[in-house]
C-alpha cells in the first residue's frame, strides 16, 4: 500500500479564518479529511502533519525515510526561505510534490522563488484546497508509473 506524508507549514493551522480572500474558507481539518477520503478511495494511506516550526518540519521529512513513498508538501512561507527543508527533501530522496493554495506567482515578488522547486517532481498552485487534491493525485500517478 502506497503511503504519503502530507506536510503543512506555518500558519496553515489558521486556514478558514486567515485571509479567506487569499486562502479560502476551507479549514485544514477539512483538507486533511478530504485527503484521507481520497487516499482510502485509491487504496493508499496518508499521514498528515502541520507545524509552525522549521526544524520540526525537517524532522518530519527525515522520519518519512523508509516509512512513506512520497511527500505532499505545502511549506507555506518556508517555501521561500528554507534551505533546510529543501535539503531534507533532497536527502531522503522521496518524490515530493509542492502545493500552494494561492498562485504564488501572482503575489509579492518574494513569493515567486521556491527553494523546494528544484527537489520537487512538480508544483501545483492557485487552486485553493483543490491544489492539495490535484497534488495528491499527481504524486500517486507518479509513484504508480515508477513501479
Amino acid at each position: 500500500m502506497v503511503s504519503i506524508l502530507v506536510l503543512h507549514g506555518p500558519n496553515l493551522n489558521l486556514l478558514g479564518i486567515r485571509e479567506p480572500g487569499i486562502y479560502g474558507s476551507v479549514t485544514l481539518a477539512e483538507i486533511d479529511a478530504r485527503l484521507n477520503d481520497l487516499a482510502e478511495q485509491q487504496g493508499a494511506k496518508i499521514k498528515t502533519f502541520q507545524s509552525n516550526h522549521e526544524g520540526v518540519l525537517v524532522d518530519e521529512v527525515h522520519s518519512a525515510l523508509g516509512v512513506h513513498d512520497g511527500i505532499l508538501i505545502n511549506a507555506a512561507a518556508y517555501t521561500h526561505t528554507s534551505v533546510a527543508i529543501r535539503d531534507a527533501i533532497s536527502a531522503v530522496k522521496l518524490p515530493a510534490v509542492e502545493v500552494h493554495l494561492s498562485n504564488v506567482h501572482q503575489r509579492e515578488a518574494f513569493r515567486h522563488h521556491s527553494y523546494l522547486a528544484s527537489v520537487a517532481i512538480g508544483q501545483i498552485s492557485g487552486f485553493g484546497a483543490q491544489s492539495y487534491y490535484l497534488g495528491f493525485q499527481a504524486l500517486l500517478a507518479y509513484l504508480s508509473a515508477q513501479k
